[in-house]
């Protein structure tokens, strides 16, 4: 498959955002990689129904998509990526995923995480996941829609400080 585009976003799937990256980007397949959403019936059926119209979505758990990254059947398919978490994203780029970037959207705030934008909080763990993407040359970019200005999320957390505590 051709992973086109990438995005981290603890919301997933939402009209505004979505439906502008399909649209730029000529996306015909939105594969969902998460392990509890996967099980989740209710959730699974809201999530399809906030599908742009003509795009097919796919919510599937992780172990499925490390036997489907690379399989030849679905090599036609321009596929964007919504994970709901950086350690997905690092675990497939581990096992074989090959991307030159990676969107970062909306991560929720929760106990222990620090307030780097107005719609990003980091935990540690996921500065550790953005300095393993850095280093190895994969851009990390925040925007919510390709036509606003696109900010360098590692720059950001460079410039505040964030990457030497």
């Amino acid at each position: 498959m051709q992973v086109k585009f990438v995005r981290v976003d603890s919301r997933l799937l939402h009209g505004q955002v979505t439906t502008n990256w399909v649209r730029v980007l000529g996306i015909d397949r939105i594969i969902i990689v998460s392990n509890t959403l996967a099980n989740n019936r209710m959730r699974k059926v809201l999530i399809e129904q906030a599908t742009p119209p003509g795009i097919k979505v796919n919510i599937i758990p992780l172990d499925k998509m490390l036997r489907l990254m690379h399989d030849v059947r679905f090599a036609h398919l321009k596929v964007m990526l919504l994970l709901e978490d950086l350690q997905t994203a690092c675990l497939l780029i581990k096992l074989g995923l090959i991307i030159d970037s990676i969107n970062i959207g909306a991560l929720s705030f929760e106990t222990g995480k620090i307030v780097v934008t107005d719609a990003i909080a980091l935990s540690k763990q996921d500065i550790r996941d953005l300095k393993w993407l850095y280093g190895r040359g994969i851009g990390i970019d925040t925007r919510k829609v390709s036509n606003d200005h696109s900010k360098d999320l590692y720059k950001i957390l460079h410039d505040k400080g964030y990457l030497n505590k």
